[in-house]
């Protein structure tokens, strides 16, 4: 269900309408929501290659995991894990964001922060993984593939690049 639209014009005299949404939309001319990337930070280059060199070391992980089942637990937790790397570079030091996400970790509290939430999110699937190495492969891959496209849309709305889809 579509909240309520806002109505304005735009630059053009257009009339279109916008969405209150985690990602900003307007209308297009068939009356659909057209999404619009909406920048939310700038990472230097430092950071921005390490966390897409991260991003694509994860994807080839996966790929070879899926391809040689007698490593893949292993392979599938290094995918993660560097998952996971990429997008505690596209958000700045590393060190620092991690340490962060194990102290929201370790308390066990509600975490009202959408951000930080994800990050432990993230931070549990990885731990998850690592304490149950072989237990059900499929699974596993699955679990990696839907964090690896998770952090590819976090590094790509701070980096503003990502993996192809």
């Amino acid at each position: 269900m579509m909240p309520d639209p806002i109505w304005g014009k735009t630059s053009g005299g257009e009339t279109c309408a916008t969405f209150i949404t985690p990602r900003h939309m307007t209308l297009d001319k068939g009356g659909w929501p057209e999404r619009r990337e909406v920048p939310v930070a700038t990472v230097d280059d430092y950071h921005r290659g390490w966390a897409l060199r991260y991003l694509r070391e994860a994807e080839v992980g996966l790929a070879a995991a899926r391809e040689t089942p007698s490593m893949a637990p292993k392979l599938v937790l290094d995918a993660m894990r560097k998952a996971q790397a990429a997008v505690y570079y596209s958000l700045g030091e590393p060190y620092f964001v991690e340490a962060v996400v194990q102290r929201a970790m370790r308390e066990n509290s509600v975490i009202g922060d959408p951000v930080l939430r994800c990050l432990v999110e993230i931070g549990r699937t990885v731990q998850l993984a690592a304490s149950t190495p072989g237990r059900d492969l499929e699974a596993a891959i699955r679990s990696a593939n839907n964090l690896i496209r998770t952090a590819s849309d976090i590094v790509k709305l701070f980096t503003g690049e990502g993996l192809a889809d």
